[in-house]
C-alpha cells in the first residue's frame, strides 16, 4: 500500500491524470466510480481533460459503488443523478454503458446480478474510494463480512449523520443502500482512496496501522496487491 500525503488540488490531479492515462492506454477500460465530496475534485480535472481534447471516454464502462434505496434518478440526491450531473453528462461516455446500482423497484434481485455484470465486462481497471469516519468504503459498515458481494446495506447512524448535510434534514437520509460488497471492491486491479480532514484521522489511522478487522471495513485494503492512499495533513494527523 502506497501512501501520498498532498494538497486536496495536487491529489486531485494526480487522481485524475491516472484515470485519463487509463483510458488512454486501454480505450475500452472499466472504470469505477465513487460519489461524495472527495471525487468532485477529480471529475472536474477530468472533463477539463475531455473538453481540452486530451481524452475520449466512448468505449469507456463504468461502475459505481452504491446507491441510496427509495430515490430514483430524477431525485437530486440519488447517485445516478450526482453521477450525471458532476461528470457523465460534461464527457462523451455513453450513458448506456454507465452502471450504478438500482435503489428501485426489484433492487434486491438486481444486487445480485450486479457483481456478475462486472465480471462480464472484464472487471474493474482503477476503482476510486472515500472512506466514512467509521471506516466504511461504500457502504460497507463496521462488521460488514469481508467476503461480501454487492447487497443492500442497513446504514450506521454515523453515516446517516455524516450525509445529514447533502438533505433538507436528517429525516430525509434514506436508511439503506444498495452497495458493492468488500470482496466486490477487492477484485478492482488497481484502487485509489481519498482521505481529507480530521475527521477521517482515526479512519486513516485505522486503514494503515491498526488490525485488519471487520471492525474498520477499510482495513481490507491492506490485503490488496495495488492501492494508493491519498491523504492531507489533517486526515494523516494521528499516524503514528
Amino acid at each position: 500500500m502506497k501512501v501520498k500525503i498532498q494538497s486536496k488540488e495536487k491529489m486531485n490531479a494526480e487522481i485524475a491524470k491516472l484515470y485519463i492515462d487509463m483510458v488512454k492506454e486501454k480505450p475500452n477500460c472499466v472504470l469505477g466510480f465513487a460519489t461524495g465530496s472527495s471525487p468532485l475534485g477529480v471529475y472536474a480535472k477530468i472533463i477539463e481533460a475531455y473538453q481540452n481534447g486530451e481524452v475520449s471516454f466512448k468505449d469507456v464502462t463504468s461502475f459505481n459503488l452504491d446507491e441510496y434505496v427509495g430515490l430514483d434518478e430524477t431525485n437530486d440526491q440519488s447517485y445516478r443523478y450526482f453521477m450525471n450531473h458532476n461528470l457523465f453528462d460534461h464527457i462523451d461516455i455513453n450513458k448506456e454503458n454507465t452502471h450504478v446500482p438500482s435503489g428501485i423497484g426489484d433492487y434486491e434481485e438486481k444486487a445480485k446480478e450486479y457483481d456478475k455484470l462486472i465480471e462480464e465486462k472484464g472487471g474493474i481497471d482503477l476503482q476510486i474510494l472515500g472512506i466514512g469516519s467509521d471506516g466504511h468504503i461504500a457502504f460497507n459498515e463496521p462488521n460488514t463480512p469481508f467476503d461480501s458481494l454487492t447487497h443492500v446495506a442497513e446504514l450506521a447512524s454515523s453515516t446517516i449523520q455524516d450525509n445529514a448535510r447533502f438533505f433538507s434534514s436528517i429525516d430525509e437520509v434514506p436508511t439503506k443502500a444498495v452497495t458493492m460488497g468488500l470482496a466486490s471492491i477487492m477484485k478492482a486491479k488497481k484502487i485509489v482512496l481519498i482521505a481529507t480532514g480530521l475527521n477521517k484521522a482515526d479512519a486513516v489511522k485505522a486503514l494503515l496501522e491498526g488490525l485488519v478487522t471487520i471492525k474498520w471495513p477499510c482495513s481490507i485494503l491492506r490485503n490488496h496487491p495495488d492501492v494508493t492512499v491519498y491523504v492531507d495533513h489533517d486526515a494523516f494527523s494521528k499516524v503514528k
